[in-house]
């Protein structure tokens, strides 16, 4: 039992590590599976954000109402707006 807590404390770390995003864009704001999501994608900024449909971004996985909800209301914020319609994906 006591080497399974040391192991636990152990790992703890990398687990940890791994989960840690590059940057900071939209931390605070929405959360980690929305924020890799976007990661995956290459989206790390407003202006790149813009550049998709809010069609798009509510197809790829983390993003939920809730997180559309507050990234809908960031970017309102910050005078920016999906735009209507583009084909990044399917």
């Amino acid at each position: 039992m006591i080497n399974l807590l040391i192991m636990t404390k152990c790992l703890k770390p990398v687990c940890v590590e791994n989960q840690t995003l590059k940057g900071n864009f939209l931390q605070g704001i929405i959360g980690m599976p929305a924020r890799r999501a976007l990661e995956k994608e290459k989206i790390d900024s407003l202006e790149k954000l813009s550049g998709y449909s809010e069609k798009e971004i509510r197809q790829m996985e983390g993003f939920g109402s809730v997180s559309m909800k507050k990234l809908k209301s960031h970017m309102t914020e910050n005078h920016v707006s999906f735009i209507e319609n583009t084909h990044h994906f399917k």
